[in-house]
């Protein structure tokens, strides 16, 4: 299994290429050469598994052996999931009106994002430790990356990791969970900016392909192929869960709905779909509505600025890992995605040529939600269920409420799932606003009376140039 650059120019890399990269030297995004076709039978026999047992199947089929073997991925991955608080490590909830509800976020930091991070986590640390090897990770968070990132690796002596948050525009408790880490391999950058100009100097360093390989530069942002992979488990236990039978001919599909920023989750489901998984799938954003007016019109074009929601870690306005999607979409044509990428980067529009949109939207259905429904979703699952969904999964819940609920509708409606990315405890405003009560574990109170440790990034402070002093200064430590 090798990995190639959606834009063509970077030649082919093992998987461990791919885990240690950020953006391909080419400025495209690693993705495996080949997707691996499943038939009947497989999905069949995998119908039983746990999560953590579907994460080792799928990673196997995308890091050789001779690489990773089996029975070291296994333990890898156990560990990963050592620190997750169910017992299943995701949990399925069934609430009133069909509206079933995956919970990814039993993890650290209570967001999905700790399924794939501590995996990678622990990817990491099995190659560094083969080749005694140091590396400086650099990530831009918009509210739950970044603590998950640092959790992955915190207190790792071959690691050492650099984060961006945009000050203000996390959630206190998301801000606190980065900064009251005090360990001497995490450095935390507050921003003065939104989650797309953070990520403005972090692309710059990695294209200076010089300084990224010298000072051994890596990204733990859905950039990295290794986050996808191990989400591509989301969509399999969610279908096993959700679906009604596995004897019929053809199998019965689930639609899946998905929360959608960055574009990483749902870059996962596509993959899954390619697997030949029967799944429909939903991208669900907030008012920066980018994906939508994408998948609706082929309008890949920024809004004139990024809206702030209750949805906070979904606003974004450049989903980077539409790139992904597009190159799949487009049967592999490296060359077309780099035209037209290249294009959205000088204008920051781009129209979709005619077929590319129409596979596009044969694939993902898309709902955009204003404050307002998210509001409304929030207080009708409380109402119904007496159950606390954060405003991202309420974005997906709004999506589920606003489709047909009549008697006969539902008798001919496939099953649906919507993916919950993190527990309502991190949105305590939100719920307020909702007019509901929130319910914070100890754990999460507990972090407003820690230290707490970070580095103001100023408007006007050039923050490559800080971030590559910063960089350069704890590599001389080495």
């Amino acid at each position: 299994m090798e990995y190639v650059s959606t834009r063509g120019g970077t030649r082919a890399v093992d998987f461990e290429g791919a885990l240690f990269s950020g953006y391909a030297p080419d400025g495209g995004l690693f993705m495996p050469q080949r997707i691996p076709s499943l038939g009947r039978d497989t999905l069949q026999s995998w119908s039983s598994l746990s999560y953590p047992e579907l994460v080792k199947e799928l990673c196997s089929l995308f890091i050789p052996a001779k690489l990773v073997p089996r029975n070291a991925l296994d333990e890898l991955i156990d560990r990963a999931f050592s620190r997750f608080r169910h017992k299943n490590v995701v949990h399925l909830s069934r609430l009133k009106d069909g509206l079933n509800v995956l919970e990814l976020w039993h993890g650290v930091t209570y967001a999905f994002k700790d399924l794939s991070l501590s995996c990678t986590g622990q990817f990491l640390q099995y190659f560094l430790e083969k080749k005694q090897k140091h590396v400086n990770i650099l990530v831009g968070t918009s509210g739950d990356t970044g603590s998950s990132a640092i959790e992955s690796v915190r207190g790792q002596k071959n690691v050492d990791i650099f984060v961006l948050l945009p000050k203000g525009l996390c959630t206190q408790i998301q801000e606190l969970q980065m900064t009251t880490v005090i360990e001497d391999n995490v450095h935390v950058f507050a921003a003065h900016g939104n989650s797309d100009e953070i990520d403005e100097p972090i692309k710059e360093l990695f294209a200076d392909v010089d300084f990224a390989g010298k000072y051994n530069l890596m990204s733990l942002n859905s950039v990295n192929w290794s986050r996808i992979m191990v989400q591509i488990a989301h969509y399999f236990y969610a279908y096993f869960q959700c679906t009604p039978s596995l004897d019929m001919n053809p199998l019965p599909m689930v639609e899946i709905v998905v929360p959608t920023g960055g574009g990483g989750n749902i870059t996962a489901g596509c993959i899954a779909q390619k697997m030949g998984l029967p799944i429909r799938l939903v991208t669900v954003v907030n008012s920066n509505d980018i994906i939508h007016r994408t998948v609706q019109n082929g309008d890949f074009s920024l809004a004139e600025s990024v809206k702030a929601t209750l949805a906070s870690a979904m606003d974004i306005q450049e989903p980077y890992n539409v790139e992904r999607i597009l190159w799949l979409l487009s049967g592999s044509d490296s060359r077309l995605i780099k035209t037209l990428m290249e294009q959205f980067n000088i204008s920051k529009r781009l129209k979709l040529p005619e077929d590319l949109h129409r596979k596009l939207s044969e694939t993902l259905g898309s709902c955009s939600a204003s404050d307002q429904d998210i509001v409304r979703a929030m207080w009708r699952c409380w109402e119904e269920n007496q159950y606390l969904l954060c405003p991202h999964s309420a974005v997906a819940a709004h999506y589920h409420y606003s489709q047909p609920h009549s008697f006969f509708a539902c008798l001919s409606s496939i099953p649906r799932c919507c993916l919950a990315p993190a527990s309502a405890a991190k949105f305590q405003d939100a719920l307020l606003r909702a007019g509901l009560v929130p319910q914070i574990p100890p754990e999460i109170t507990a972090l407003t009376a820690m230290e707490t440790r970070s580095t103001p990034l100023e408007r006007g402070q050039d923050w490559a140039q800080v971030l590559r002093g910063q960089i350069e200064a704890v590599t001389q430590q080495w």
